[in-house]
């Protein structure tokens, strides 16, 4: 991008060029996921027969949460695609809780994950089995809290309970698929651009040096670690090769933490998030799953 601007001989600030390098490189990242999880929605919602996903889950609660948290690792979506792909599944009839559990679990059980992550790491100092572990503990913990709530439909917002209250028309479904994909897409891209706009102008503006400072400490580390989870909004997909040179300078532990908190809580999927959930919720959820990733990180840290 810098020698194409250079090129035309007009030039634009350092920092101005670097932000809109990061951006478009989210994007382009995430992209082809987010278009596949709005596919895979819309196999959900449109082709499978209605009660299919149903009919092989157990009723009790903790159970039912449990298999649902193990569907990523036949959806290989990574994070943003699993939003859309979540989307469905609550249209289809999962409850809030049980659709949390799937959304937060998918991209670490992610088959492409689970490979990626051992051809980085390998299993040293354990940190392909706390993602793992740690991963599915923290989804089924966070569905399991919010599945307390006694109104599941105000932890969402009006416009995505509107979408799931729409009458649907005698269309055939190659219809049904075209028009839910376009009706999905306006609803997600412009939270994928924006979300790819702010961590591209966060991680202009917070300096990695700062970061690295922090990699010999405990806790620190970890907190720096999530920090840069949140800001650098790497697809789950391949970020374990991202971290892989940090590994050098961070304790274990902090990779860890990195590998389990970024797939769930990133600024590019909050914004993501924000079309179906209330910002109460996400709050919450923020504040849980930091939580419990630290103490994955602790865990990692004091064992290894």
């Amino acid at each position: 991008m810098r020698a194409i601007v250079e090129g035309s001989g007009f030039s634009l600030p350092n920092q101005v060029q670097d932000l809109l390098t990061l951006s478009i490189s989210v994007i382009i990242e995430s992209l082809p996921f987010v278009i596949l999880g709005i596919l895979l929605s819309i196999v959900v919602q449109v082709w499978l027969p209605e009660g299919f996903l149903m009919r092989f889950l157990p009723h009790n609660g903790v159970l039912r949460r449990a298999g649902i948290s193990l569907f990523g690792i036949f959806l290989p979506v990574c994070e943003c695609g699993n939003v859309p792909l979540t989307r469905g599944l609550m249209v289809k009839g999962f409850t809030v809780a049980e659709s949390i559990t799937f959304l937060l679990a998918a991209p670490i059980i992610n088959p492409i994950t689970i490979i990626t992550t051992h051809q980085a790491f390998g299993f040293d100092n354990g940190i392909l089995i706390a993602r793992i572990v740690g991963g599915l503990a923290i989804a089924n913990i966070v569905g399991w809290v919010f599945s307390l709530h006694p109104s599941q439909s105000s932890l969402l917002t009006p416009s995505f309970i509107a979408e799931c209250r729409r009458p649907e028309h005698p269309d055939t479904k190659r219809h049904k698929s075209v028009d839910l994909f376009v009706r999905e897409s306006s609803a997600i891209m412009p939270a994928l651009f924006i979300g790819a706009l702010v961590a591209g102008a966060i991680q202009v503006a917070v300096p990695r040096s700062v970061l690295i400072t922090l990699g010999s400490d405990p806790l620190f580390s970890i907190l720096a670690m999530m920090l840069l989870a949140f800001v650098i909004a790497v697809c789950s997909n391949v970020d374990a090769f991202f971290i892989l040179p940090f590994a050098n300078t961070f304790m274990p532990g902090s990779i860890a933490t990195f590998l389990v908190f970024g797939p769930i809580i990133d600024v590019k999927m909050l914004a993501m998030l924000r079309t179906t959930f209330t910002t109460k919720v996400l709050v919450q959820m923020t504040v849980v799953v930091a939580l419990l990733s630290a103490l994955v990180g602790l865990v990692v840290n004091y064992v290894a």
